[in-house]
């Protein structure tokens, strides 16, 4: 246990918080908790670098927590309360996805315990030093949020995994695969986030009659630079739709308006350009049909697909790596139709997705527009989460 960094909160707390009871969900005092943590993230002046840290502070501001209760709150007979602990393993390379997984279990009454990600990111250090500032405002609520940090030992794993009645795992099929060496108790309640992946349609008429083009470039920024393209809801493929004539134009605006963004933001390292080059070679070895697009220099990397094939996903790159394909009929996104796919962005009038809709094609969890990717939401790759963490207390 010695092995164990306790960012927030300490391991005798821990110990003296296992089998306390739960609170309700969606408490007020929860709610004000949450409201004040979102305020002392937005007053460090570090959080203005960071849009995703920002995004995160305006989802747990107290009206929409009070929206949320609204829509989340059993009848008058039936209580909802937390379940106990929850043991949060979060992903390495995705900076907030920890924070939305903390918060799911925060806001429904339970004690967590969140694995931060191994990675060093500012991120985290900010909403952690919030956590430990509010924790001060809130000492009544100060153990029920342990942030850790350890390395890969199983005996961590196996202990957090002993005690608690939720345990949540997100970053892929191995990660999974892995934590469930560790043994939970019958009654634990098991939350698996496996590898997904997303993608985008563009409506090629649509996108050309926008008058501000760079605030679509920024968008598809967030959507997949922001995380490096880690995220499982960052689109890896753009489907062009429209006419032979339009989509030409369309797409050179488009990944013209991008790169100039890109150069302007993004921080890049040679090794990602070479690693986008290595992945685009085991693609075109594998798969026939695949044309590199010749740009002037790495930042972004354009695959042109003569047809869609799903295990185009198994070949994903990132930090800018993209599948394009181009189609009149937007039929044609079923040839990915998978249950990995967990987002589709679109770009033009959502009602074109209605013949794929009528169908019996397992075509994504969400449909979102561009730039809305990255919204989290208690109902999350099929789950909802709010149900999985809670128990409900039924009055006859």
């Amino acid at each position: 246990m010695e092995q164990i960094n306790y960012i927030t909160g300490n391991e005798e707390k821990l110990r003296q918080a296992a089998g306390k009871a739960c609170d309700r969900a969606f408490s007020d005092e929860r709610i004000n908790y949450l409201d004040a943590l979102s305020k002392n993230i937005k007053n460090d002046k570090r959080s203005r670098l960071y849009p995703d840290v920002l995004t995160f502070a305006f989802f747990i501001r107290k009206a929409n927590m009070e929206l949320n209760a609204k829509r989340f709150r059993a009848s008058e007979n039936i209580y909802m309360r937390g379940r106990g602990i929850v043991f949060h393993i979060a992903p390495s390379n995705v900076a907030v996805n920890f924070a939305y997984s903390l918060v799911t279990g925060f806001i429904t009454g339970n004690t967590n315990i969140v694995r931060l990600p191994s990675r060093d990111f500012e991120q985290v250090n900010i909403i952690a030093d919030a956590v430990n500032k509010t924790n001060g405002e809130f000492p009544a609520l100060s153990d029920k949020i342990f942030l850790v940090k350890y390395g890969h030992e199983k005996e961590i794993n196996d202990y957090f995994s002993s005690i608690c009645d939720v345990r949540v795992i997100w970053g892929g099929d191995d990660t999974i695969n892995t934590i469930r060496e560790s043994k939970i108790s019958p009654r634990t309640t098991e939350i698996t986030f496996a590898d997904r992946y997303s993608y985008a349609v563009i409506d090629a008429e649509y996108y050309l009659s926008m008058s501000d083009k760079r605030r679509v470039a920024t968008d598809f920024y967030n959507d997949t630079y922001l995380t490096d393209q880690n995220a499982c809801s960052s689109p890896r493929a753009v489907i062009w739709l429209g006419s032979e004539k339009k989509v030409p134009i369309a797409r050179e605006e488009f990944w013209r308006n991008l790169h100039d963004f890109v150069k302007e933001k993004y921080s890049f390292q040679d090794i990602q350009g070479i690693d986008k080059l290595t992945e685009f070679c085991l693609a075109a070895n594998a798969m026939e049909g695949f044309t590199k697009i010749e740009t002037e220099d790495n930042l972004i990397i354009r695959i042109m697909a003569s047809k869609l094939d799903k295990r185009m996903m198994d070949y994903r790159g990132n930090s800018g790596y993209f599948y394009e394909y181009m189609t009149k009929n937007i039929m044609d996104i079923t040839a990915l139709s998978d249950e990995r796919v967990q987002t589709i962005a679109y770009l033009g009038e959502k009602e074109i997705f209605e013949p794929v809709l009528s169908t019996n094609e397992k075509l994504a969890d969400r449909i979102v527009p561009v730039g809305h990717t990255m919204d989290f939401d208690f109902i999350w790759d099929g789950y909802n989460l709010i149900d999985e963490m809670t128990r409900l207390v039924a009055i006859h």
